[in-house]
């Protein structure tokens, strides 16, 4: 028995300012140790991508952006 299945294309239509605050929100709701988690894996995802291996040493860098 073969069944139909349909996908509707959703589109939801947003602000960019307000794209960006809801980003802000969302980190902003997460521990600091959260966020570091985060950055260190897309790093990880990055060069793994780029050019396949990872840096030995990363230079620790946080800046803090003021909302």
């Amino acid at each position: 028995m073969k069944v139909d299945r349909k996908i509707a294309m959703v589109v939801n239509h947003v602000k960019m300012e307000d794209e960006d605050m809801a980003d802000v929100a969302f980190w902003l709701s997460k521990s600091p140790g959260e966020r570091l988690t985060e950055v260190v894996r897309l790093r990880q995802n990055y060069f793994s991508w780029a050019d396949r291996s990872f840096p030995e040493k990363i230079e620790k860098v946080v800046h803090q952006r003021h909302v």
